[in-house]
């Protein structure tokens, strides 16, 4: 009975409402959402942009579309005929915003600061090499920095501060559902360049590049970046870093569409350094008559310049297709990218195919796949740090212009005075990473249950990332610093890894709609993840010949490190919605990891927060056409170590046999994760007939629970202990301001993007302590209680000890790592069929430690050794006096101001439309530019680069890296 009086009121009075949705200039729009506010009742529009609904009552329809602005249409039975046109959304409010692991919002409600980077933004003004080239300057709250400028990539992300002193800081990636692997693995080459110490094998100054590197940044729809605990705390125990989550491309209902993009491109250094002589005259006058009668027979010869300064080709191929119809939909790429670096024998290789496809079975399940496999060769040349003088860089600072380096005509080169020959080493090494890597999710939607008030739907993920990275040393025999019978001998590195990871979700949403324009939404989910890696590095010295296997040797090592992690978690959510006025959230999650030191135990992490449109409220006489105020706060953390709950026992030889001793570091079965903490309070608000955003975001966070090194007794058989033992400080300044200035014939869109932070030690139950870098003499960064984090310290000569170590601990403060602030500019420009791009970045402040122009001066080769000119204090800073300087007890001639203003990216295009081609195609020619203008007073080839990988707490520090390059590239798009 109640079931057919039910079905019977719900004809009584029924209408139909059709219409028609298209853009500016008449084309149908495919697939808008069009939905009856209020309800869960909704349709969208077919391939000729046509939709239709059965209604009851009069009832306001929501039209949006990813790009446009979101329309809201009053409609009833007498105004049931529409045509909709929808106008592109330039300050992207309207836009859908994805911030939990089954959850969107739209911008305009959000209560948090979340950055966000589409397709264009992303690969449309240039070709990036790897997906890390693409984020600079573009995202505010974000420090990015290449690690290096070997090809292949490697770079460090570290979002709205110092969140941990010894853990990981990169944030969590989320790709499609599948939770990214993000690892950088030692290439074992310290066996050969020492830069550790004791030849051990795993060490984070190998150059090696991290595996997000290998995502394709062409493939890429969307990246939304989570900075802080106030909107990464659904994700918990993963979350301390901040969460990106990338979206790729899916297809559309519609014609089918085939895209093809080539590019091609050439590379050359940023900078060059010079050197000190240049002539025989010069060297007589500064080495003497030795050195000049070997330069009047060599020459005085520029090896900086055969090393670095060249030309790399480069080349980018893309093949797209996609379309589909109402049920299903299609997005099938392929890509090859060919790179030189401008070393010798150094380049990048990546091959990518991918298919993403969505089927909607019916009203009630729908299911999407995502399926993408990479495989990629990086050869990275041999840099960085070494303490043998073998790598590259490190050796060229202690090479005499005046030698011959050249190979005679048998190819075979003599040795170099200082042991190692630089054009040698180039043309023999081979320094290799080998990926191949299978990204795999697939995702259900299914409607249990809907009707006028009610919608509840369970979406389930899993994902899979399974890689396997090869990495390859050659160093053969007869390299001019194994001549030495004493020396190795040659050597062969052989390393493998293998690295699964599994995430498992399900989520039940719930959605119920009151009569007064009230939405609850309702979220319950379980999460699992799986993380296993195995890396086994094998090397071998003394080599027999030139044999290079690795069982062709006298001496065989093999070093395994193996990492095993299970994380388990729930969350529960629930959002208000009021007419879209008030929008507050609370949530729950709760974690528990096989890394802590109870593993069955939950930590808890809760989030609330409030967003209010006043705009909704109240009128603003028209100035205003958009304000809202929010404020927000969450909690997330980030697990243990692996292994910090463990004593470990490492491989030793006991007489002669193989033993095992217990590790100095003692295991703490009570060691738990560190805790963040973040209260975020901003407004957003949109002007001069919306053509002006203004967003202004203040966060304060604090971190609980830092993991340390604590001593203890040595009669307990070790020397330290992990320990929950400090609390560290983050605050800071988001401002973001976008304007479209000129509308009309000439589009120009522009956006200012600022931001700061500061750092402090709150507390810290164990004394200061330095870390990052070699030693106080050459820079370092010290943890401190009531000081900066990122603080960075050297030794002091006796002269200066009252006035720069008044505390006499030995240490003074030369500099900090943090930037005053930044600033990026990204302008949009489009005039007819022409359309520009550029994006500067202003970095200001923030110190580096350059050992690289230590090693010069130290060789007495640095192009500014004998300058005399005397900086804006009044000091000569030439390298004579650094020199003398260090020698006397100052680390402080080579911290130094990194500061840069760049063009990251320019690039020109024009479009030809299909008519003007006999409707074959529309074909978009263009050129463009990467790091064309740099402006720095930095002494060496790049400030933006780290000899110790992607540490946050010492990746300001550098000693002889691959320099950086700028590029240049032309552009041909066809879309058929």
């Amino acid at each position: 009975m109640l079931l057919a009086f039910a079905a019977g009121s719900s004809l009584y009075g029924q209408y139909s409402v059709t219409g028609t949705v298209t853009d500016s200039e008449g084309a149908p729009l495919i697939g808008v959402s069009v939905l009856v506010k209020g309800s869960p009742m909704g349709a969208s529009t077919d391939l000729d942009g046509n939709f239709s609904l059965e209604l009851t009552d009069a009832s306001t329809l929501e039209f949006s579309y990813i790009g446009y602005a979101t329309q809201d249409v009053e409609v009833s039975s007498d105004n049931n005929s529409l045509q909709i046109v929808m106008l592109e959304d330039v300050n992207k409010l309207d836009e859908v915003v994805i911030t939990g692991l089954a959850s969107s919002i739209k911008r305009s409600n959000l209560a948090n600061s979340v950055a966000s980077i589409g397709a264009q933004e992303l690969a449309g003004i240039t070709t990036q090499s790897t997906m890390d080239g693409a984020l600079y300057g573009k995202l505010k709250g974000a420090e990015i920095r290449s690690n290096s400028g070997a090809p292949g990539g490697g770079m460090s992300v570290k979002l709205r501060g110092v969140t941990s002193i010894f853990g990981d800081q990169q944030p969590l990636y989320i790709v499609d559902g599948i939770f990214v692997d993000n690892s950088t693995i030692s290439l074992g080459t310290n066996i050969v360049s020492a830069a550790a110490g004791g030849g051990n094998t795993s060490t984070n100054q190998d150059d090696a590049s991290n595996r997000i590197s290998d995502l394709v940044t062409e493939d890429i729809e969307n990246i939304e970046v989570l900075k802080g605990a106030s909107a990464a705390a659904i994700y918990g125990s993963r979350a301390a870093g901040g969460v990106v989550i990338i979206t790729t491309k899916r297809g559309k209902s519609g014609e089918p569409r085939v895209q093809f993009n080539q590019t091609f491109g050439l590379t050359s250094p940023i900078k060059l350094l010079g050197q000190r002589v240049s002539t025989v005259d010069e060297v007589r006058t500064i080495f003497g008559e030795d050195a000049a009668a070997e330069a009047a027979i060599n020459g005085v010869n520029d090896y900086e310049a055969a090393l670095y300064d060249n030309s790399g080709l480069l080349s980018t191929s893309q093949l797209s297709y996609s379309g589909g119809n109402d049920q299903t939909t299609f997005y099938i790429s392929g890509l090859y990218k060919d790179e030189e670096g401008i070393v010798e024998n150094t380049g990048y290789k990546k091959a990518s195919v991918r298919a993403n496809i969505d089927h909607k079975f019916n009203d009630w399940f729908d299911i999407s796949f995502s399926s993408n496999y990479i495989t990629s060769t990086a050869d990275r040349g041999f840099f960085n740090n070494g303490n043998t003088n073998t790598t590259i860089g490190y050796a060229l600072a202690f090479t005499s212009p005046w030698e011959n380096l050249f190979a005679d005509e048998n190819g075979n080169f003599p040795a170099g005075a200082a042991g190692s020959n630089v054009l040698e080493t180039v043309n023999k090494i081979t320094n290799r990473e080998n990926v191949n890597r299978f990204l795999n999710s697939i995702r259900a939607n299914i409607r249990l249950f809907s009707n006028d008030r009610n919608n509840l739907r369970l979406a389930l993920t899993a994902g899979r990332d399974e890689y396997t990275l090869q990495t390859i040393g050659l160093f053969p025999q007869e390299l001019s610093f194994f001549r030495d019978p004493s020396s190795l001998g040659g050597v062969s590195i052989n390393g493998n890894t293998i690295n699964e990871v599994y995430n498992l979700n399900a989520f039940l949403i719930h959605s119920f709609y009151t009569d007064n324009d009230i939405t609850f939404r309702t979220q319950l989910g379980l999460t699992t993840e799986s993380f296993d890696q195995n890396t086994v590095i094998t090397t071998a010295t003394d080599l027999n010949g030139a044999q290079t296997n690795v069982d062709q040797a006298a001496n065989v090592g093999v070093f395994q490190n193996r990492r095993e992690q299970r994380d388990k978690g729930f969350f529960i959510q629930e959002e208000v919605n009021f007419q879209d006025k008030i929008i507050g959230t609370i949530g729950l999650r709760g974690d528990k990891s096989s890394n802590n030191g109870d593993a069955d135990k939950l930590y808890y992490y809760p989030k609330a927060s409030v967003a209010v449109n006043l705009h909704e409220m109240m009128d603003f006489n028209g100035f205003l056409n958009t304000t809202k105020v929010r404020v927000a706060y969450g909690e997330s953390g980030r697990f243990a170590n692996f292994n910090d709950r463990f004593n470990a026992m490492n491989g030793t030889i006991i007489g002669s046999n193989a033993g095992l001793v217990t590790s100095t570091v003692r295991g703490n079965s009570e060691v738990g994760p560190e805790r963040q903490k973040e209260l975020e309070l901003g407004f957003d608000m949109t002007f001069l007939d919306n053509r002006a955003i203004l967003e202004f975001t203040h966060y304060r966070k604090s971190v609980t629970d830092v993991l340390l090194r604590a001593q203890v007794p040595t009669s307990t058989g070790f020397t330290t202990q992990v320990v929950n033992g400090a609390e560290l400080a983050n605050s800071g300044f988001e401002v973001s301001l976008g304007l479209s200035p000129v509308q009309g014939k000439v589009q120009w869109d522009t956006q200012l993007n600022w931001w700061k932070n500061t750092s402090e030690v709150t507390r810290l139950d164990v004394p200061a302590f330095n870390l990052g870098g070699f030693a106080a003499s050459l820079g370092q960064y010290r943890i401190e209680e009531g000081k900066s984090a990122t603080q960075i310290v050297g030794t002091v000569k006796a002269d200066d000890v009252a006035e720069l170590d008044p505390d006499g601990d030995g240490f003074a403060v030369y500099g900090n790592a943090e930037a005053d602030f930044n600033l990026g500019w990204v302008n949009s420009i489009k005039v007819g069929n022409w359309d520009m791009g550029f994006v500067f970045h202003w970095k200001k402040g923030g110190d580096g430690v350059n050992l690289s122009t230590l090693l010069w001066d130290l060789a007495g080769m640095t192009w500014d050794y004998d300058d005399t000119t005397l900086d804006p204090s009044g000091t000569l800073g030439n390298g004579d006096y650094r020199t003398s300087e260090w020698f006397a007890g100052n680390a402080g001639p080579w911290i130094e101001d990194a500061s840069y203003i760049r063009l990251r990216e320019v690039g020109v295009y024009y479009t030809i439309t299909r008519e003007k081609l006999s409707n074959a195609c529309d074909l978009r020619i263009g050129v463009s530019g990467r790091n064309l203008i740099n402006i720095f007073d930095y002494n060496s080839y790049d400030p933006e680069v780290s000899n110790f990988g992607g540490n946050v707490l010492a990746n300001s520090i550098e000693v002889t890296p691959f320099p950086s390059s700028k590029r240049m590239n032309f552009h041909v798009t066809a879309t058929f």
